[in-house]
């Protein structure tokens, strides 16, 4: 496991598939603040909240010069359904192997009914237009994130 990035640590770069027409790629959003934020699976009830509570956000989150994307190991062809099923207006981006997940520190081991297991911690990075993770937000809550998120932005 990677040591856990920090405010103030230049952010790993990443090229991700997308449900969209190109792929999402750190080097192509130079410049722009970028939420990255990592979530377990598509179609899950805190997955879609917080698909939801971002996608609710999208327009004041671009007019504060920021792009959200949301990534999990899920395909692009689940992207695509999550995103018609819920209206979702926020990038998607698939990392089946899971290297941008481990590359932030996302890739945990997790517990459930007594088991240990690896899986994606819900977290979220804040990376400001020179590459900097300004925030990090680990195993986030999903009411009121999107809004503490946009919050944190503007104070940028």
């Amino acid at each position: 496991m990677t040591d856990q990035l920090q405010p103030g640590d230049h952010a790993p770069a990443f090229d991700l598939a997308s449900d969209g027409e190109n792929n999402l790629s750190s080097s192509d959003l130079q410049g722009k603040k970028i939420v990255l934020y990592f979530y377990p699976k598509d179609d899950t009830p805190g997955c879609t909240n917080q698909a939801k509570g971002f996608s609710a956000l999208s327009a004041d989150l671009a007019k504060s010069g920021a792009v959200v994307i949301g990534v999990s190991k899920d395909s692009v062809a689940s992207h695509k359904r999550f995103r018609t099923k819920y209206d979702l207006t926020i990038a998607l981006g698939s990392d089946p192997e899971g290297t941008t997940i481990e590359a932030y520190g996302a890739w945990v081991e997790k517990s459930m009914y007594g088991r240990s297991y690896m899986g994606i911690e819900r977290s979220t990075f804040l990376i400001d237009g020179s590459g900097v993770v300004r925030k990090v937000w680990r195993k986030v809550k999903v009411p009121g994130h999107a809004e503490a998120v946009l919050a944190e932005i503007k104070a940028l």
